[in-house]
């Protein structure tokens, strides 16, 4: 109901006022300026807070670690670097020419950063996130000096940083193959929990472990890529949403996929509507809006974990203390 709501009432919040009352009353400009931007804006919010909350959702279940999220993955850094090898090579491609790169480069960001963390002995849960942050800062690096060496940089700026004012009819339709990618997640759900248990538990249940593996990741990195080809980069969505909704339905992702997927788009939409009207008539850019509430929840959640993780070893040894005590305790008996 919330999300209805602050749906209706998005399409009306802009720099040229449009009410019910004169779309009604049949002002074909007005009708215009709502078919044409307002409807495909309110849809490529949707769209886009659905499917990074899901594709953030994906990847830290198949990594087992909760701050993992295409931000922290490498996987926004591998989808502008994409961008950026189709306008070095192909000048003149297409919206379609430039998603094709995005999608190989984000999914092979994202396999090399999932590949790496695998073979890390200390898997500490901050650890891996900064590991992802250093890997993403050194594709940054490269895209960047690419632009620059090639004088690329103005032509790279859409996509540096996010926003919808540029989202009109005929420009963003590339954001509804979240659509079925989300879908397909559904259809996965169960296997990529199986998955998040561990290799020996996949194939314990019979479930093929790489290829499940490589289907989440490819999922998640192609939403991603999707994504920031119409919209720009946003950070933070699929870290901070997850996480929110994990802490109140558990991290079961069937169980959670829908509230994740609906509060991400409450989030993206709250953040998007913030931007538009926090200097009126101006517009301030969405990433910027979701970069500062999303580093405050972000540090939140950080402290939490730590809170609670330590609170988990105390519990733990305090168990194993009392299990001592039982008397006739075989060794490796569990009381």
């Amino acid at each position: 109901m919330v999300l209805l709501v602050l749906a209706a009432g998005s399409l009306f919040v802009g720099v040229i006022d449009i009410t019910p009352g004169e779309l009604m009353a049949g002002d074909l400009h007005l009708w215009e300026i709502f078919l044409l931007s307002r409807l495909p804006r309110l849809l490529a919010v949707l769209c886009t807070g659905v499917g990074m909350s899901v594709a953030g959702l994906i990847m830290q279940q198949l990594c087992s670690n909760k701050f993992v999220s295409p931000t922290t993955g490498a996987t926004i850094s591998s989808a502008q670097f994409g961008i950026l090898l189709a306008l070095l090579f192909m000048p003149s491609s297409t919206l379609w020419s430039r998603t094709i790169f995005a999608f190989a480069a984000a999914i092979v960001g994202t396999w090399i950063f999932v590949w790496f963390i695998q073979r890390l002995q200390f898997k500490d849960v901050v650890m891996v996130p900064l590991v992802g942050i250093m890997f993403g800062n050194v594709i940054g690096g490269v895209t960047s000096y690419l632009a620059y060496r090639y004088e690329m940089t103005q032509a790279l700026s859409s996509w540096l940083v996010g926003h919808f004012s540029m989202v009109v009819k005929g420009r963003y339709e590339i954001v509804w193959l979240t659509v079925p990618l989300v879908i397909l997640a559904f259809v996965f759900a169960n296997h990529f929990n199986i998955v998040g248990l561990g290799k020996d538990f996949s194939k314990n249940l019979g479930v093929p472990y790489q290829l499940v593996l490589f289907l989440g990741l490819t999922i998640a990195a192609m939403i991603t890529a999707s994504i920031v080809v119409v919209v720009g980069a946003i950070s933070y969505i699929g870290l901070i949403v997850p996480n929110v909704v994990a802490m109140y339905k558990g991290d079961k992702i069937r169980g959670t996929l829908v509230d994740t997927a609906l509060f991400g788009a409450i989030f993206v939409l709250v953040c998007d509507v913030i931007g538009r009207v926090v200097i009126l008539p101006y517009e301030l850019p969405i990433e910027l809006i979701v970069g500062i509430l999303g580093s405050l929840i972000f540090i939140g959640l950080l402290f939490y974990r730590l809170k609670n993780g330590r609170k988990s070893i105390r519990l733990g040894s305090a168990g194993a203390g009392a299990c001592a005590t039982v008397p006739n305790l075989k060794r490796g008996e569990n009381p």
